[in-house]
């Protein structure tokens, strides 16, 4: 029975050992749920900042109500030194400090380097998406149209995800698919951009966390 088994078992191995060389397995879901309640906490001071600085009891669905005129857009070192900008990039810090330090003690438990040829893939993969989003975004900025600057991140962030879901654990694609659905749907209704962007950046982010945990790492 046992030599019955054993191809199966080589063939099972042989597998595993390629999917490590060209794949990153070792995305913790921890890390999922770090940078999910990283992302919420973000989103909470983010809200009282523009509760504290908005006269409209409730949020325009009209997309022309968020574009400013041309006397009301800030000068890039203006945009840079607003409070939501600054909330952005201490929660994208944060996010990524604790997600990298969850990944990294998961790759010594496992034995696999955190930085290989892998892990560089993936995130050239991810960033690429990102960086083009970054570009546009800031152009966006630069028009005056902030009622797209949340769906914007929402939806390249997903397709960066997407992009590289095939360097690392499949199912982050789903994660990915979620967060573009999200910004395209919050192309209709921009002035609810913060809670689209805790929605996709905190509860899905902690929701795949607790997936992948369970299913990778509870064992």
């Amino acid at each position: 029975m046992n030599s019955r088994n054993q191809p199966i078992e080589t063939l099972q191995d042989i597998k595993n050992i390629m999917n490590r060389s060209s794949r990153f397995i070792s995305l913790s879901g921890l890390s999922g749920v770090a940078a999910g309640v990283c992302a919420l906490v973000g989103a909470w001071f983010a809200h009282g900042v523009i509760n504290s600085g908005s006269t409209a009891r409730y949020p325009s669905k009209h997309l022309s109500d968020y574009v400013l005129s041309d006397s009301a857009i800030p000068t890039m070192r203006a945009f840079m030194g607003d409070r939501l900008f600054q909330i952005a990039v201490l929660t994208f810090i944060a996010a990524f400090g604790f997600s990298f330090l969850f990944t990294y003690l998961r790759s010594r438990k496992e034995n696999i380097p955190v930085w290989g040829t892998a892990a560089r893939r993936l995130m050239w993969n991810v960033l690429l998406p990102m960086m083009v989003g970054g570009i546009f975004l800031l152009k966006l900025i630069e028009a005056g149209v902030i009622g797209l600057i949340a769906p914007g991140c929402l939806i390249f962030y997903g397709l960066a995800l997407i992009n590289g879901s095939k360097f690392t654990l499949g199912e982050i694609r789903y994660l990915g698919y979620a967060n573009v659905l999200l910004g395209l749907i919050n192309c209709w209704y921009p002035g609810l951009g913060i809670y689209f962007w805790a929605m996709g950046f905190g509860v899905l982010h902690i929701v795949y966390g607790v997936v992948m945990w369970n299913k990778y790492e509870r064992a």
